[in-house]
Formats: C-alpha cells, structure tokens, sequence
C-alpha cells in the first residue's frame, strides 16, 4: 500500500448532490445506495462541501433543542451559534452541509491519506484537483488496497532488498544498527546478531516484511549479553 497513491485508492464513481436538494432527499439517498456521505456539487462540478450522516442526525436532533440557560447566554458566540443553528434546522444541503472538508491531491501517497483519516476521526476523504471532484477515498478502500496482493517487482535481487531493509533501518531511532546484522536469501531476510528486547525484534520483522521484494523473514537473533547491554 505504501507506493500507491490517492489516485489509486479512490472511487470515481461518486453519488453527489446540487446545493438545493432537500435533507429529506439526502436521507433517502443515503439510505437507498448504502453509503454514510455524499459531496455537494454546484453547477460547474466546484465543490462546496458534503453531507454527512452525523450532518443529518444533528439535523434531527435540532428538531428538540431546547432554550439556551441564561449561563449559556453568557458564553454565547452569535457567528457561531447562527451557523450551528443553520445546520441544525436547515432544510437543504447548502444549510447542513460540512464546508471543513478533508481533502488530498490525486498524488497524495495512500500512507498520508490513512494519517489524515486517524488524526482527524473521519471515515473518508475526498480527492480534488483545482477545486473540482475526482473521487473518494473511503477506510474501505484503504483495507483492501492494505490486503491486496503486492505488484512490485518480485524479482528483485537479493542484494538490492538487503540494502533497502539496511536503509530503512537506519531511519528507525529504536533500531540498533550496530549489532543488527541482515543477510538475504532468494528473497527470505535472515536477522542476525544480538537483540535488546523482543518489541525492537517485533518491529524489525514488521519493517522488513515491508519492504518491496521481501517474501519472508526470519529472526536469528539471541538475547544481547549483559556485559554488551551495559557497554551500549
């Protein structure tokens, strides 16, 4: 997955909506094609945001709000409470619509886009290109691009793998190069040499079954000898 691109992953092939299509329509619709969002669109193909399911269930929920408490009243923001109140009550998708949209180019690497999607609790994102829709990115697409067979060149020699798992271990600060030692075999990564716990030995097996070319890897490695555990 970490070659591939948003481009890659996305779904071009995305319901939309105009701006005037009424709540009651979204909900159908979201509800008829199975699926938790759909982009607002205006005439032109711009995008100018997109409805959620929360959108509507906050939409819903505004139909029982209550009379702000003379404290709320205190700490009251006019500009904000307008917009939520616009949301909560709106009968359109321009009222209730998302304008903080989670958005990447068609070249954002797919590892970028997961990042986004965990920092920012979301379940998709879009991909836009000079301001017009090209497709969505949803944590489904991500799962089966992670599961899907790999297509990179299989038929690497086993000297350039051993120097791509070398490189990527000397970028991991827990990595201990010293007394790591990788020996590659028809494709199959030995790790060799002494270990100072069994989480770093963990993640080396992790980043080297990551790299492009690796069929299998097998960790050789013994417990560091105390006296080399003090030295380091």
């Amino acid at each position: 997955m970490t070659r591939l691109s948003a481009r890659d992953l996305m779904t071009s092939e995305v319901v939309t909506v105009p701006p005037a299509t009424p709540v009651l329509s979204i909900a159908r619709l979201l509800a008829e094609r199975g699926i938790s969002a759909v982009p607002v669109l205006e005439g032109t193909g711009k995008l100018l945001g997109i409805v959620t399911e929360a959108d509507l269930i906050r939409r819903l929920a505004g139909e029982v709000d209550h009379p702000t408490s003379w404290l709320g009243n205190l700490f009251a923001n006019a500009e904000r409470d307008a917009a939520r109140y616009a949301r909560a009550h709106g009968a359109t998708a321009a009222d209730v619509m998302s304008t903080d949209i989670a958005s990447v180019g068609p070249a954002t690497p797919a590892a970028e886009v997961a990042h986004l999607m965990e920092d920012r609790s979301i379940r998709r994102v879009l991909v836009v290109q000079d301001g017009k829709l090209l497709g969505i990115v949803s944590r489904a697409d991500l799962l089966r691009a992670l599961v899907a067979p790999r297509h990179e060149a299989m038929d690497l020699s086993d000297d350039r793998i051993r120097a791509a798992v070398l490189a990527a271990i000397r970028k991991q600060p827990w990595a201990d190069t010293f007394y790591t030692l990788i020996d590659v075999k028809d494709g199959v990564v030995e790790i060799n040499g002494f270990s100072r716990s069994a989480e770093v030995q963990r993640a080396l097996r992790v980043l080297a079954q990551n790299v492009p070319g690796v069929k299998s890897v097998e960790d050789r490695t013994t417990p560091m000898p105390a006296y080399l555990y003090a030295a380091g």
